[in-house]
């Protein structure tokens, strides 16, 4: 799996927590591994349990450092897919250092693109611009 599907899957998975109490995240993993279209390696499952853990348990000082920057934006106003591809991004800008930062913020909007409104990525990319 590439990089790209692999943070792909990052995100989807991050998204889904933000809809589920934190006890149930293993589960909703297990689901989401479990699901033949799917279809994740057990190398790539480790890999996304391991990272998206790292996010949820950096939640906290990444949601802190988001509010710094995003005038007038709480992150309990923003939408869901900007906000979880924030935090993503933001998590691998400040502590994962196998990737670069322009990957991690090019790989964000990218996918807002994909997954969100018109106006998404040009949202995320002003604020991961800020958080640099």
């Amino acid at each position: 799996m590439t990089r790209r599907e692999l943070r792909k899957n990052i995100f989807i998975l991050l998204f889904c927590s933000e809809f589920h109490k934190k006890e149930d995240i293993q589960e909703q993993e297990e689901l989401y591994f479990n699901n033949p279209e799917v279809n994740i390696s057990e190398d790539d499952a480790k890999y996304i349990h391991e990272k998206v853990n790292s996010v949820l348990e950096k939640k906290e000082e990444i949601d802190s450092a988001i509010e710094n920057v995003a005038v007038n934006w709480k992150t309990d106003r923003m939408g869901k897919v900007e906000l979880t591809l924030i935090r993503l991004a933001c998590y691998e800008m400040r502590y994962d250092e196998s990737i670069p930062t322009a990957v991690a913020i090019n790989e964000a909007i990218e996918l807002a693109k994909h997954y969100g409104s018109d106006e998404s990525g040009s949202f995320v990319n002003g604020i991961l611009a800020k958080l640099l």
